[in-house]
């Protein structure tokens, strides 16, 4: 895998900030009421990280060391500014929703430790994709949040009436929304619940494989002959031996 292929892949599954790092808890657990809050939170730090990752590797050998956290955070300060005044005028609803935490993206844990982490040490190019597969990582576990959240607590997805509700005073049954999962408790239970699967999913994909190198090990050994099989019994193999020095 290439290196802008391994970045990306590294941000999505391998260290995901959301399921894998517990990284970013704050607006993870705060914005994700809905899927399009999550969408619009994880792109705009997505954006964040991308171009703050560029600048500070194209500035990381300009940049003196004692000054290097401060350098970094007026950076990223700088994009979110950017990005804020942006949200604000062509995305007004948005930028209501997401509210103090659009400023709070400068004192992310995830922007400023893959700042300092990788973008002050590598070029830019596999920074600038770093940044992308975190911020995309980012974005998916956030999304998925408010998915699950929005679906079990309104009935809705993107602010869509996926499932019909039920109204006692016309008469109609339906969907009885569970309003938990719109308040502050239902987003702890939700990620632990997309975690537990995430973490399901990879110990099931490193057993399957253990489990055919295990294989692939076995039938390249009994190639070479019964004696050198790891599959084979000792009691077998003893037998082979007596048998060779019957022989002889």
């Amino acid at each position: 895998m290439n290196k802008a292929g391994e970045r990306m892949w590294n941000g999505l599954v391998k260290e995901n900030p959301t399921f894998v790092m517990m990284l970013g808890m704050c607006p993870t657990l705060a914005v994700t009421t809905s899927a399009i809050n999550g969408l619009g939170m994880g792109l705009t730090t997505t954006a964040v990280l991308a171009m703050s990752n560029l600048l500070i590797a194209l500035l990381r050998n300009i940049i003196p060391d004692r000054v290097r956290i401060p350098a970094f955070i007026v950076i990223i300060a700088s994009f979110v500014t950017v990005l804020e005044l942006l949200l604000e005028g062509y995305l007004p609803s948005l930028y209501t929703s997401l509210g103090i935490y659009i400023p709070l993206i400068v004192v992310n844990c995830i922007i400023l430790g893959r700042a300092e982490a990788y973008a002050s040490k590598h070029s830019m190019i596999p920074s600038l994709f770093d940044g992308l597969g975190m911020g995309l990582g980012f974005t998916v576990g956030l999304t998925s949040i408010g998915i699950v959240r929005e679906i079990i607590g309104a009935g809705q997805i993107f602010g869509y009436q996926l499932l019909p509700l039920a109204d006692a005073s016309k008469g109609i049954s339906g969907y009885t929304p569970v309003s938990i999962f719109i308040l502050a408790p239902g987003a702890f239970f939700v990620l632990a619940g997309l975690t537990a699967i995430q973490n399901k999913v990879k110990m099931n994909m490193a057993l399957n494989k253990k489990a055919d190198q295990s294989s692939d090990s076995t039938d390249s050994s009994c190639q070479s002959g019964c004696g050198s099989c790891t599959g084979c019994t000792p009691q077998f193999i003893n037998e082979e031996k007596e048998k060779q020095e019957e022989d002889v």
